[in-house]
């Protein structure tokens, strides 16, 4: 039965509030919010209406509202919303990762310049950021451990130090650890660091700049020296930087759009400083026009993903409904948050280079996505297949000589790699380095829920291994009854070399050698370089793990907590290995009947 917008919209109120599409099932298709219900929603029913909107509406079997008291609840509540139920046809922001910081403990004599994901509340310390990416901060951190001599160890290490470490060698930490130099002295050095992660590399140059004077009178060469190298280093960071001395807290947003496709591009200032950028290419399910579109980008990125709101937000257009969004993120940060697309001086400067990322990104996107589409094309040329495949999945094992094996799956489609696919598998019960054992159970571990009706089929699964490794997946498909599947096996020649594989297609009597050049075979390589990537990095985490904590982790009564304590109270595994009962005793959370068996299964 067809949905009657005339009978809905005549008993509709006029108040501000969200409403729901749902479809037959019952499942959310869009969720928006209106200063007037009855208004906004008449124009989905009465309007002219672009495709991609007409067909939502063409799926709309019920419309639920919620009333609001005000507009700005009801950009709140529709945030909320969207990250709950992750309606199709709503702008999706997909990279809800917390933004990195810089953090300073007080807890420590010799503090260290730390990585941190999140705010923790209760830290003691303080934080710097937040960053854009992780590469920001660790490139941020380098230039303080080269200009500073920070140390970067662990407080654990810096404990059971007796002589300085390579880094002190290198000349990039000054070896507290050693009293190598004073708790003064390294203190006046952090403080400098941090002084320049906030953008007043000036002050810290100027204060550098009378100390090596001071020291230079007083026939301190030596020191003198080191502070000149400091100095020059500083001023080399501010010729690198775009501004870093008007100052002001902002999030610059800027959209570029051409040929169907689009990219937002995000630049974090802080005190002035610019830190860096992240790119984000949501989908446009509705067809909304540039200024709205980054309306719903700038509400989703802020108050359905909860990040820290600076005082500015600046937009290469002007937001729909800004004032409402301004009094939402100002109720939410709790302060006042201006938000403009009109800006003068320091402020265009940063506009105008989010402008340039995001042409720069889109543009480098497309000539992308373009050479991924001549790569499909051209393998659908060199299989004989009607039509470019959809779906490519790829497996391969890793091992350390039998030692925790793990099997990588990745998936490619026609926008490249599709992460959110990807999988691993922990291989289990199997002889130690017996990798086709391997191989055959994490196909049937994947290839058994396609069986049961689960999940999506590729179009082909290439298998890293040629003759041997294909002839057991045609195998597994067979024993599951699975179908339709093009196997193709990529073997390496003689000498190895890239360029030089031959491909098995579905049998081993059916080769196919292509050139180097060829746009098909550099997709198969993409994707057969990812799955040994993926399998590799898996291998590594759990054989790691196993190898730090597996001893610990088996004794009952140990949990993550005080593991963790243990480990932090000797300085790792070792030390608590050598401790003895009483010892172990010691540690906060461990009784003497605990200490007695942690003891007794660490040594038998």
């Amino acid at each position: 039965m067809s949905f009657d917008s005339r009978q809905f919209l005549a008993n509709l109120t006029q108040s501000p509030g969200i409403y729901r599409m749902l479809d037959e099932q019952g499942d959310t298709l869009y969720v928006g919010k209106a200063k007037r219900l009855k208004a906004r929603l008449a124009s989905y029913f009465r309007g002219a209406l672009n495709a991609k909107t007409q067909a939502m509406v063409s799926r709309i079997a019920d419309v639920q509202v919620t009333v609001t008291r005000s507009e700005i609840e009801a950009l709140l509540l529709e945030q909320t919303l969207i990250k709950e139920l992750r309606p199709p046809y709503n702008i999706l922001l997909r990279d809800d990762k917390s933004y990195p910081f810089v953090f300073v403990t007080d807890r420590h004599p010799f503090p260290a310049l730390e990585y941190k994901r999140a705010r923790r509340r209760h830290e003691d310390g303080r934080y710097l950021g937040p960053y854009p990416s992780s590469n920001a901060v660790r490139e941020s951190l380098s230039l303080m451990q080269k200009i500073f001599r920070i140390r970067n160890c662990e407080d654990s290490v810096f404990a059971h130090r007796t002589r300085p470490c390579l880094q002190y060698q290198i000349r990039r930490c000054s070896a507290p650890c050693v009293g190598y130099i004073g708790e003064a002295d390294y203190r006046r050095d952090l403080e400098h660091a941090v002084m320049c992660l906030e953008g007043r590399s000036e002050q810290v140059t100027q204060e550098l700049t009378e100390a090596m004077e001071t020291a230079s009178r007083n026939l301190a060469f030596e020191d003198a020296a080191r502070l000149r190298d400091q100095i020059q280093h500083l001023r080399q960071l501010q010729h690198r930087q775009f501004v870093d001395t008007e100052g002001g807290d902002a999030d610059v947003f800027a959209l570029a759009e051409r040929e169907g496709a689009l990219c937002i591009s995000v630049l974090a200032v802080r005190q002035g400083r610019l830190l860096g950028a992240r790119h984000h290419a949501p989908d446009n399910g509705l067809g909304l026009d540039p200024a709205e579109l980054l309306g719903e980008f700038v509400s989703q990125y802020y108050l359905g993903q909860g990040r820290e709101i600076p005082r500015e937000v600046i937009a290469s257009l002007p937001l729909p409904d800004s004032d409402i969004l301004e009094s939402a993120l100002s109720s939410r940060a709790e302060r006042r948050v201006r938000v403009t697309h009109r800006v003068r001086g320091h402020r265009s400067q940063w506009l105008e280079l989010a402008r340039t990322n995001a042409e720069q990104q889109l543009g480098s996107r497309l000539a992308s996505q373009g050479e991924l589409d001549r790569r499909f094309h051209s393998l659908q040329t060199a299989l004989g297949l009607p039509a470019p495949p959809e779906r490519l999945e790829c497996f391969d094992i890793s091992h350390s000589h039998g030692e925790a094996t793990v099997a990588s799956c990745v998936v490619f489609d026609s926008n490249g790699p599709r992460k959110s696919d990807y999988r691993r598998f922990n291989i289990e019960g199997e002889t130690a380095g017996d990798d086709y054992a391997a191989m055959r159970q994490a196909l049937a571990r994947r290839f058994r829920r396609l069986a049961e009706g689960e999940g999506i089929a590729p179009d082909i699964l290439l298998l890293d291994g040629g003759k041997g490794q294909l002839n057991l997946a045609r195998e597994v498909l067979a024993e599951l009854g699975v179908g339709n599947i093009l196997l193709l096996g990529v073997a390496k020649g003689t000498t190895r070399k890239a360029g030089l594989e031959t491909l098995f297609i579905e049998t081993i009597d059916r080769t196919l050698d292509l050139p180097g050049s060829s746009p098909a075979l550099h997709l198969i390589q993409h994707v057969r370089d990812e799955a040994h990537r993926f399998a590799i990095t898996g291998h590594r985490n759990r054989r790691d793990k196993a190898r730090r904590s597996s001893a610990l982790e088996g004794i009952a009564g140990i949990g993550p907590k005080r593991r963790r304590e243990l480990l932090r109270f000797f300085g790792g595994l070792q030390g608590v290995k050598k401790a003895s009962r009483e010892e172990l005793a010691r540690v906060p959370g461990i009784s003497a009947a605990l200490a007695e068996a942690i003891h007794r299964s660490l040594h038998g």
